[in-house]
């Protein structure tokens, strides 16, 4: 049981922690080699470029402007300073409402730990039964500041009760006010964007098979013939991830072709060679660019065959297309209405952005995937009680007293006082974060295997596992094995008719490593956030090892974003915690106050120079935050309810039993009134959004617009001209500049007026930046050796394809042309 001087070792570890991680994050990000770490969502704005230093190469590496050491908590005072509709704008509604989940914690528990402090502590000390008890029971003095310390049928429950109440009504009030403006922001978000592809396109799926006829006829005929007036388009769905991962393995060879093409340009003495063995350490020895050039030659090979299979074999067309219709109205229609007489066939909803599709999913057969779901659901049940084993383990080191009277053997271990205080203040919290580290990538990969095909929707599913991990191992689990660990001895030898009033009065008592917890992930752990010390170490490593040309770089500067499915959970847990501990043990509740003001801090930082979303949801994730505080008041209402039955305040606890009734009277109302805004498009909302483009943009070409938008990966990365920067030996001084839209020009560009400007650390842009002898060329890169003409003829697109001989005193050019009806596309 950790005691006050536990509490403050543990406190005093993370906040040197936490200091130290600052303290380096402020040291680091002053950096010009670190800039791209600290700063990508700028770069990937185009609104910053590296920090060069005149004349000097040992300031392209170091800040040896001293002055910006003094201001290395600058960073603070400017995450504050954009407003939240300007934080809309820059990272989108999803990063603006998570912010804003934040506030709320400050919102709820600011002022119920002000009424906590105030009213329910001092009544708490007053009770005195631990004193009594202390002989029986492991107490410590933190304990004495609980409900524990009541004694049984005491008047003074009315007090707990009155706040559990008022608490109670607190928090309803702003979740409701909450709900409402996340609601509203979410319609006016969608409002006010501008013509986007999924606002017109549906996913139909389980498309009915019709003998003689093919998927792409059966959607054009269903729908021509059910929605005649609105109806516009469609893009059948392929099985192609073989097709994907062929198309990942052409991209790393063209990789090296690009690298050994680059160390020739520099060194044209000295052709590049390789070994043809097992990882070039034996073989043959040839022609680096020549090798490369051959193998990309026979691989492009494959990949058309691959590619003509995937447009020919009917097993590799899904039963499912993207639908799009010529306005919104006629696309919210047909997504929330039944298509059919038969429930099963074509199932329509609103097609995920572009972006947020995940794209291997759609390969799955639909009728597999309820099959799929309860797999899953018995592998997470059974994941679930695995982790109570190190669960336990955690707990038996947060309770060595309890432990020790049955062991003895363990007193030596702990006889000293700071190692007693490392192992009970520290070392539970630390522990149970590390058992937690990998968990999250476990459940994304079985989110995954459900077959979901969005990423938002598996990033919600993950968070939702990983949410009821936390609630039943993290916080019963803890209270119910910490119980058992902590009071042991009186589970051993006390009547099984006393172990309910043991645990009544020992579940409060858990506040304490709850606490450990609390510093340890949302001080330490948060700190350690903004300092991206793991990619840091992997930017730069890559940059040691791996990157060979500017598209490696942009690659190694990966902004990463809000984790979701592990950052909302969390956050949910820290609600349950206050929420539960509030009325039994407030003093907790400064802990988690602080938790929230600096974790909003951090993230507003993260989210303003760092992260770059993914998908764009629209605050989707909201109604499931709401709905599990919700659960967290329910939660905290029935363990009051049961301790007080532990202590048999038989006058005073009928009159909890009213409150979780009212609290779900209160959830399903926010529910019926709100969540419709989540899940559906009102086509109200729709009709008067293409009211105003008929009236603003009578003429737009819808179909060419949408022709694309869904079209498969496969048909887009294999096709499109990229140009490179390649770094040279310095050139004479006629040599042609480089052209006004390469990536390092647009970096230095004035900032638009629309776009905020770039946060400290300010960088001189009064020169272009510059590499040491060297300047900076494009060309254009094609496959090697040939110019290809890829052509299949498929529904409505016809790629026509040949191959002409290579002219080796040219650049080598990839042209693609894609014929439709509708539209003319180079690539």
């Amino acid at each position: 049981m950790a005691s006050l001087e536990d509490i403050g070792v543990s406190a005093l570890i993370n906040i040197i922690g936490a200091f130290a991680f600052l303290l380096a994050f402020a040291f680091l990000r002053l950096q010009p080699v670190n800039d791209r770490v600290y700063f990508p969502k700028w770069y990937i704005n185009g609104a910053r470029s590296s920090p060069r230093h005149r004349g000097n190469f040992v300031g392209k590496f170091v800040n040896l402007n001293f002055a910006t050491y003094l201001t290395f908590l600058n960073w603070m005072p400017q995450a504050m300073k954009m407003k939240e509709s300007e934080i809309i704008e820059h990272a989108g509604l999803d990063s603006a409402v998570f912010l804003r989940i934040y506030i709320l914690g400050l919102k709820i528990f600011g002022p119920i730990t002000i009424v906590a402090l105030l009213i329910l502590v001092p009544v708490n000390v007053s009770g005195g039964t631990l004193f009594f008890l202390s002989k029986e029971l492991v107490v410590s003095n933190i304990d004495k500041l609980s409900i524990s310390n009541i004694q049984p049928k005491s008047l003074k429950f009315f007090a707990h009760i009155s706040m559990m109440y008022l608490f109670t009504s607190w928090i309803c009030y702003m979740l409701y006010k909450e709900y409402d403006m996340v609601a509203s922001m979410r319609l006016k978000f969608l409002a006010s964007k501008n013509r986007r592809a999924e606002q017109f396109t549906v996913l139909a799926r389980n498309v009915p098979h019709v003998s003689g006829r093919s998927v792409s006829d059966s959607v054009d005929s269903f729908f021509k013939k059910n929605h005649p007036d609105h109806y516009l388009s469609h893009q059948v769905v392929y099985n192609a991830n073989k097709f994907g991962r062929l198309v990942r393995r052409r991209h790393r060879l063209q990789n090296w072709l690009d690298y050994n093409q680059l160390k020739y340009e520099r060194h044209p003495e000295k052709r590049p060679t390789i070994k043809t063995g097992f990882l070039g350490l034996w073989g043959k020895k040839v022609d680096c660019v020549e090798y490369y050039k051959q193998q990309i030659k026979e691989f492009d090979e494959r990949l058309t065959m691959e590619r003509q299979k995937v447009l020919k074999d009917p097993k590799c067309i899904m039963p499912a297309a993207f639908v799009s219709f010529n306005t919104r109205w006629g696309a919210a229609v047909c997504a929330q209405t039944h298509q059919s007489k038969n429930p099963t066939l074509w199932l329509t909803k609103w097609a995920p952005e572009p972006r947020d599709v995940y794209w291997k999913n759609l390969a799955i057969p639909f009728v597999s995937l309820s099959i799929r779901k309860l797999v899953i659901s018995l592998l997470l049940f059974a994941l679930v009680f695995f982790y109570l084993i190190p669960i336990a383990f955690v707990q038996s080191l947060a309770n060595l007293e309890g432990l020790e009277r049955v062991a003895p053997f363990l007193r030596p271990v702990v006889e000293l006082s700071f190692i007693k205080s490392f192992l009970q203040g520290f070392l539970p919290g630390f522990a149970l974060k590390f058992f937690l580290y990998i968990l999250p990538s476990v459940l994304m990969v079985m989110s995954k295997i459900e077959g979901h095909v969005a990423f938002s929707v598996l990033e919600r599913r993950t968070a939702a596992k990983y949410y009821y991990f936390m609630l039943v191992n993290v916080f019963l689990g803890s209270i119910v094995a910490g119980t058992a660990f902590e009071q042991l001895d009186s589970f051993l030898h006390q009547s099984p008719t006393e172990i309910p009033r043991t645990i009544g009065v020992s579940i409060p008592m858990k506040a304490t490593f709850f606490i450990t917890y609390i510093m340890v992930d949302g001080w330490a752990g948060i700190a350690a956030e903004i300092l991206r010390l793991k990619p840091l170490v992997i930017y730069h490593l890559k940059n040691m090892f791996i990157v060979k040309t500017e598209r490696d770089r942009e690659k190694a500067m990966d902004p990463g974003s809000v984790d979701f499915p592990e950052t909302i959970p969390s956050l949910q847990l820290y609600f349950l915690m206050g929420i539960v501990y509030a009325v039994i043990t407030p003093i907790l509740l400064p802990f988690i106050l602080v938790f929230f003001a600096f974790a909003y801090f951090v993230y507003r930082h993260q989210i303003i120079n760092v992260y770059n979303q993914q998908y764009e949801s629209a605050a989707a994730f909201w109604p499931h935050v709401h709905t599990r505080i919700i659960a967290s008041l329910l939660i905290s209402q029935l363990l009051l309810l049961g301790l007080l039955g532990t202590k048999k305040a038989a006058n005073s606890t009928p009159l909890l039993v009213a409150l979780p009734i009212l609290t779900l009277t209160f959830h399903k109302y926010c529910k019926n009134r709100f969540e419709p805004a989540f899940r559906e498009y009102p086509l109200e909302e729709a009709m008067e959004k293409d009211t105003q483009d008929k009236a603003s943009e009578s003429e737009i070409n819808l179909k060419a617009f949408l022709a694309d938008a869904y079209l498969h990966p496969i048909f887009r990365s294999f096709e499109e001209v990229e140009l490179l920067e390649v770094r040279v030996e310095k050139s004479p001084p006629d040599t042609p500049s480089q052209p006004a839209d390469t990536p390092s020009q647009l970096a230095s560009e004035p900032v638009s007026p629309s776009r905020s400007p770039s946060p400290s650390p300010p960088h001189h842009l009064d020169q272009e930046e510059q590499e040491e002898s060297v300047t900076v060329q494009h060309y254009e890169v094609g496959p090697p050796a040939n110019v290809y003409h890829y052509g299949y003829e498929h529904h409505e697109n016809i790629f026509h394809y040949n191959m002409d001989q290579y002219n080796e005193t040219q650049h080598n050019v990839q042209d693609y042309i894609v014929e439709s009806p509708h539209s003319y596309y180079r690539y």
